[in-house]
This record gives C-alpha cells, sequence and structure tokens, in this order.
C-alpha cells in the first residue's frame, strides 16, 4: 500500500511539475525551496550540532494561519521545555516567510520534506527529533512510519477532522488506518473531531480545544503587542486608518470576492453619511497581488498599495531624500481602496477597521481564521463557505457576535453595521469576549506534549 501511496505521489508530481516550473518562473515559488523540500536542510547532520545536548522538538506548521495559531504554543514550548532545541517547518511559501521573519525565537526554520521515503529519512537524519509536532490535520504516512521505525513521538495538535474529510478518509480507511495509527497521540479542537479520528482508528485522542482562540488579545504589557503596535502606527500614517471612520477591512479575499466587495463599496458610498467610506482589501494569495491592483483600477475608485510605500520609504533610505520619484496625485491616505500586497500585516489593521470581512467564504474555499479580528473586538461578516473554521463561526454566529450572509446580502450587512456603530462595537465586544472564554487550549496541549515525552522517556528506559 505504501508503494502504491508513493507511485501515486510521484505521478501526481510529474503531472505538476509544469505548473511548478511556471511558478517558478513567473513569480519565484519554489525554485529555492526545492532543495529543502528533498530532505537537504539547513542543519548539519553531525550528532549533537547545537553543541548544547538538547533534544529537538520539530513543530510542523502547513501555512500562515496555522502558524499564527502556534505561536502562544512556540512560547510555551520554549519556556515549559527549555532543555529542547525548537525547530519550525512550513509548506507554504508565505507560511516561511512568517516563519523566518521570526526566525530568532527558532532554533531553525525550513520547509517540510516531500512525502517519498528517501526525502523524509534525509530530513529527519538532519533533525534528529525527539518529538514531532504537526498542527491541524497533516497525514504524511511515509513521514509518520519513518517516526515511528525511529521511536520519535509524533502529536498531532490542535487536530479537526472535517465532515467532508471523514467521508473521502473513509473510502481508503485500512491505509488511513494504518497512518493514523502511527500518531503517538493526536489532540482534536472539538470532541466531533475526536469521535471522527477514533472511527478511523486512532487509540489515543485527546479534546483540548482550539488553539486559534489563544490568539493574542491586546495586552500593552506584551513585547509581541507593542511590537504590533508599532507597526501598525506606520501603516496607520501612511494610509490615514484611524481617521476613517467607515474603513471596510477584507481579509483573505479568494478570486470573486474582491468584485463583489467593491461593487458593494460603490452602493455603500451611495448612501448619505457613508460616502467617505473605504476599503482595505488583503488577498490572500501573494500571486494574485498583481491581478487585484489591476482589477481595482479598471474600477472609479483610486488605489493605494502597500508595496509601493515601502519602496518608497527604502528608495528614500537608500538615496538619502524623501522625494525620489514623481509625487502620485492621489495621496494614499485618501484614497478609496488599499491594496495590503504584503505577508503577514493583515492582523495589524484590523484595529482600524469599522467592519471586518473574513474572505474565502463568499465562494466555495472554506474560509479563513475570524479570530484575529474577534480580538480587536470587531464586528464581522463571513459568506456561506466557513467549512474550514466551521465550530468558530458556529461559535460566534450563536452569541451574535458574527453575521453569515450570502453573496446577494453582503451590501446590505455592510451598510446596517456602517450606519449603527453601536451595534457594531456591541457584536465585536460579543465577539472578543467568546474568544476570551474559550481560551486555555495551549495550556492543555503544552500538558498533553510533557506527558507524552515523559511515557517515551520511560519507555527507552
Amino acid at each position: 500500500m505504501y508503494f502504491l501511496y508513493s507511485l501515486a505521489l510521484s505521478f501526481l508530481f510529474f503531472a505538476l511539475l509544469p505548473y511548478f516550473a511556471y511558478q517558478a518562473l513567473v513569480h519565484g515559488k519554489y525554485a529555492s525551496s526545492f532543495k529543502e523540500r528533498m530532505g537537504w536542510l539547513p542543519i548539519s547532520d553531525q550528532p549533537d550540532s547545537s553543541g548544547d545536548g538538547r533534544e529537538t522538538i520539530w513543530l510542523h506548521a502547513v501555512s500562515v494561519g496555522e502558524f499564527l495559531a502556534a505561536r502562544a504554543l512556540t512560547d510555551k514550548l520554549q519556556t515549559g521545555l527549555p532543555a529542547h532545541r525548537l525547530v519550525v517547518s512550513t509548506t507554504t511559501v508565505t507560511g516561511q516567510t512568517l516563519a523566518r521573519a521570526a526566525s530568532n525565537r527558532f532554533d531553525a526554520t525550513f520547509y517540510f520534506p516531500f512525502d517519498w521515503k528517501f526525502s523524509v529519512r534525509r530530513a529527519l537524519d538532519r533533525v534528529k527529533p525527539s518529538i514531532v509536532i504537526i498542527l491541524e490535520t497533516e497525514l504524511w504516512p511515509n513521514f509518520l512510519r519513518e517516526c515511528r521505525r525511529r521511536d520519535v513521538i509524533v502529536i498531532l495538535a490542535n487536530g479537526r477532522i472535517s465532515e467532508r474529510s471523514f467521508h473521502r478518509y473513509r473510502r481508503v480507511r485500512s491505509f488511513i488506518q494504518r497512518a493514523i495509527a502511527d500518531f503517538s497521540l493526536m489532540i482534536m479542537q472539538t470532541e466531533a473531531d475526536a469521535e471522527r479520528a477514533r472511527q478511523l482508528g486512532a487509540s489515543r485522542v485527546r479534546v483540548c480545544g482550539n488553539l486559534k482562540y489563544d490568539a493574542e488579545v491586546e495586552n500593552p504589557s506584551s513585547t509581541d503587542t507593542r511590537e504590533i503596535l508599532d507597526s501598525s502606527t506606520e501603516i496607520n500614517q501612511q494610509f490615514g486608518l484611524s481617521s476613517s471612520s467607515h474603513l471596510i477591512v477584507a481579509g483573505s479575499t479568494a478570486p470573486g470576492e474582491e468584485e463583489m466587495l467593491l461593487a458593494s463599496l460603490r452602493e455603500v458610498r451611495r448612501l448619505c453619511g457613508l460616502e467617505d467610506a473605504r476599503l482595505l482589501v488583503a488577498p490572500r494569495h501573494p500571486e494574485r497581488f498583481n491581478e487585484v491592483a489591476r482589477l481595482i483600477s479598471r474600477s472609479e475608485f483610486t488605489c493605494a498599495r502597500r508595496s509601493d510605500s515601502l519602496q518608497r520609504s527604502a528608495s528614500s533610505v537608500r538615496s538619502g531624500s524623501t522625494q525620489t520619484r514623481p509625487v502620485v496625485e492621489q495621496s494614499p491616505q485618501e484614497a478609496d481602496v488599499i491594496l495590503l500586497d504584503t505577508i503577514g500585516e493583515l492582523a495589524l489593521v484590523y484595529r482600524f477597521a469599522a467592519v471586518v470581512f473574513v474572505g474565502g467564504s463568499l465562494v466555495p474555499r472554506g474560509g479563513h481564521n475570524v479570530i484575529e479580528a474577534a480580538a480587536f473586538a470587531k464586528p464581522i461578516i463571513v459568506g456561506p463557505h466557513t467549512e474550514n473554521f466551521r465550530q468558530i463561526v458556529s461559535d460566534l454566529a450563536r452569541a451574535d457576535a458574527l453575521v453569515q450572509v450570502a453573496p446577494s446580502a453582503l451590501t446590505a450587512e455592510l451598510i446596517r453595521l456602517l450606519s449603527d456603530p453601536r451595534q457594531a462595537c456591541a457584536m465585536g465586544e460579543r465577539a472578543r469576549n467568546i474568544l476570551i472564554a474559550n481560551r486555555g487550549a495551549t495550556e492543555c496541549v503544552i500538558q498533553q506534549i510533557k506527558e507524552a515525552l515523559g511515557r517515551g522517556e520511560r519507555a527507552r528506559k
């Protein structure tokens, strides 16, 4: 079965090779990471390469959402398990960009290897982990099997199995059951997720809640929060966000959603009192930045790009002058639409929103994380497609802390919340209270990890 899986993986890789080549040539993706994905990680393969005798914890977060959700967990791992090194891997380019931006917090960052036996073995030979923590539900059979053969503890943290994924897995249940059996422990978000894991053959299952609920809530004494405040102040000064009383922030948008948002903005601005409404849009995928910029340019709205501001700042530093290019007619502080075409800055601008729309939900993409907006007590709108965050959306919707609408109702809901700041503020406060009430998953996960490490140490003696 594993041979057939590896063969299928190889066929898929070669079938997608033209796409990978195109992305590498046009967008610069994948080419620089190929060596690491083949297992040649930027870590010495010599024993105890750290020189301090510590064992290694390998934490894998597939992309941006998982990495951000893991921030509190990584802090607790470092303080709670100081006798271990912490290395972090991601699968996506955007996830890796964030991980490397925070690389001073980790002993190493790198891409997760392709799930071929040879690349997995090469990566494990270099990292030599004593424990691997995989966030959400990443099932890589060859990786899991090789970890079991080496007596490496593998824990699935913040695990979730949607109804759709569950039915898919059941079609190949015998194979999935063997892969799941290689987990030392599966820590799931909800009891429903845990029950699906048990039905697929998992034996050691725990429920700790959702790590995303432990997203940093404003705390002036927090170093991370002070850094966020400094960075968001810079963006605010560039675009005049705090002076925009009717600012719509649309985060993690997908193809098709930007058109709907621009159409809604057009209708919103026709109403008395909402003529000054502005839209800040942050596309989910960087390769779409230019596409969205062209889309905005074809509308009647003026547009300012965050990347242009960064380029002007960099040019000013290099030249020693603040005027290195012609002044544009439209000031960024007056632009109707702001395109946030950078990585990792979306959470910085939620604090300035009057209303937040979280993307990937008006179109069938499964939706994206609403927790960051809730942390800033903002009223949240999502579309009907929120399968990826079903439990969180359900919790917020039941408390009237979030509005879920069909595409045809988006404009009306934006107008309602923008026209009634008191009601919008109350909705945001309810969202933040739900977030606070559901915190604690990180402590639970840390405790389970410590117990698993203790069992592993006793088994080796």
